[in-house]
């Protein structure tokens, strides 16, 4: 079992810069999944079915820390952090139950960009191109820091 430990977003009023690498994030206390979109308010959900929020876990982050890479919340694009959780082993059908009412489905792992270079001011090498997983929302729900992840079975229909 796992739990969330930061949640961000990019508001809907606020856009990149002009430079390449700005990443723009929020912190949440607490935020509402909506199913098939992603995080209400988020300027990045609904944009794409596969791609409704970007989960990584806390300790995936704790081991860039001593090469150099910034892991404070939001710092690669992500909108969720989870410890204790195994997330860069989950494979496409892989479900997440989180908190008591949403549910999440693992779409594809997240690969890093032009963009997260940039952010970081270091290559992507270092973490083989997988950058934490995407994934979609099935039931929305009110989610929260601290909230409860749970790995549930598998649907690979």
């Amino acid at each position: 079992m796992g739990e969330i430990i930061s949640i961000v977003y990019q508001p809907q009023d606020k856009v990149y810069g002009k430079h390449v690498g700005d990443f723009i994030r929020e912190p949440l206390q607490e935020a509402t999944l909506i199913a098939g979109h992603g995080i209400e308010g988020d300027r990045k959900a609904g944009r794409n079915r596969k791609r409704q929020l970007n989960i990584l876990s806390l300790e995936w982050l704790q081991g860039l820390r001593p090469l150099g890479y910034q892991t404070k919340p939001g710092s690669f694009g992500e909108q969720i952090i989870v410890k204790g959780l195994p997330l860069e082993t989950l494979q496409p059908g892989d479900r997440l139950r989180v908190g008591g009412e949403a549910l999440l489905e693992i779409t594809k792992p997240r690969t890093g960009c032009i963009r997260l270079e940039a952010a970081q001011g270091l290559s992507n090498a270092a973490f083989d191109g997988q950058v934490g997983m995407m994934a979609r929302v099935i039931d929305g729900g009110a989610i929260r820091v601290g909230d409860s992840v749970e790995m549930l079975a598998a649907d690979r229909r």
